[in-house]
């Protein structure tokens, strides 16, 4: 039995206008569920039903094979940290992470043991006599967490809440975060647009657009083996590169915007029976930019792999990286290669890439037909 369980959970708001669509998901104690999306995908609201801050139009949620629709938040044994901190300024941070016993009549020396053990676990313990306005971004983080912490939930509801720091921090932070879920064996269902913050925290991640689910699966699953464009072109920095082509002969042929052929390469043995009803066209091919590299010298190039001459546009050099982005006769591809040599802007270059390494996508429905690896740069 799932731990934490959501069945055909809808949200419609006044006027007929439908935030969520029949999401279904089944959570397992412990662990770290992350809602990913862009903006308006209806992830949050997801997140509010949960906590009871929203009301469900159609569904049923169950904690433990318990139904909890109905139930007031303060009863559903869930505790939430939200974007802002919304911590009480006239507390110290000892006050703020015990609020929750205080309001619920725990015992003082239940309180303070309780305080104690949490300060430990979110690293406040030597700011406990401090107020709000005498912390960073991150500790007041900190405390908003240890506040939930020590309400002792079992499930923990975090609305994007790095959302308000600083680079830097957000790395940190995110570091102190999958070490406390490690830590405190914490069930955590954690919303975020950033796809870097899901892919370094999830154990797995939920994808949505548009108020419905695109896939499940762990960071690795979601990356390597994307269900459909939607969820091959978010996930991933740079994105990958998406490539319009048609299939013949067991031949990929990509096309640039006015429908010419820019490059063709063998397909992957183990999709070319589900290509056959592509000779027209209506099949996209997707590279991730780390494989598609710049080669060294010339050398034969058969098989699956594919390799053309194309001019560098532009390049963002990143240390020990650079993205380059190349102008292929009209098609726009980005790739990511070392930096151990220099890029010129305006210089041609010999580019290859592996179509095993390729997913690929029927173009009408987004779907994936068969596959492979692979931001989005449109031919």
């Amino acid at each position: 039995m799932p731990y934490l369980s959501l069945k055909n959970i809808n949200k419609i708001y006044p006027g007929n206008v439908q935030a969520v669509f029949d999401f279904n998901l089944d959570i397992e104690e412990d662990e770290f569920i992350v809602l990913v999306g862009p903006s308006g995908c209806g992830k949050s609201t997801v997140l509010r039903m949960i906590a009871g801050l929203e009301e469900i139009s159609a569904g049923d949620m169950f904690l433990q094979g318990k139904r909890f629709n109905n139930l007031a938040p303060s009863d559903r044994e869930v505790a939430m940290v939200f974007q802002d901190y919304a911590l009480y300024g006239n507390m110290t941070v000892y006050q703020n992470i015990g609020f929750s016993l205080t309001i619920r009549g725990e015992n003082t020396d239940r309180i303070h043991k309780r305080v104690m053990e949490v300060s430990k676990t979110v690293d406040m313990f030597d700011y406990l006599n401090r107020f709000p306005k005498a912390l960073s971004g991150g500790q007041r983080q900190r405390v908003a967490m240890g506040r939930s912490l020590a309400k002792q939930a079992k499930v923990l509801l975090m609305d994007e809440p790095l959302s308000n720091l600083d680079a830097k921090l957000r790395q940190q932070t995110r570091i102190e975060l999958s070490a406390l879920h490690r830590n405190s064996n914490t069930t955590i269902v954690y919303v975020t647009h950033d796809q870097i913050e899901a892919m370094t925290l999830a154990t797995r991640i939920v994808v949505m657009s548009e108020g419905r689910i695109q896939q499940v699966g762990t960071p690795y699953e979601i990356y390597n083996a994307p269900a459909n464009i939607f969820t091959a072109s978010f996930i991933g920095m740079p994105p990958i590169n998406l490539i319009r082509g048609r299939v013949e002969n067991g031949q990929f042929t990509g096309l640039n915007k006015n429908n010419e052929p820019v490059f063709s390469g063998m397909l992957p043995q183990n999709i070319v029976q589900h290509c056959a009803g592509y000779r027209e066209g209506g099949i996209v091919m997707g590279i991730r930019p780390e494989n598609m590299l710049i080669m060294q010298g010339s050398g034969e190039v058969s098989g699956s792999k594919v390799s053309f001459g194309a001019k560098a546009e532009s390049f963002e050099l990143l240390g020990a990286e650079y993205n380059v982005t190349f102008n292929l006769n009209g098609c726009i591809m980005q790739s990511r290669v070392s930096a151990r040599e220099e890029i010129k802007r305006g210089k041609s270059y010999e580019v290859i890439f592996d179509t095993d390494k390729a997913h690929f996508f029927d173009e009408k429905n987004g779907s994936r037909i068969q596959g492979h690896s692979t931001g989005v740069i449109e031919c």
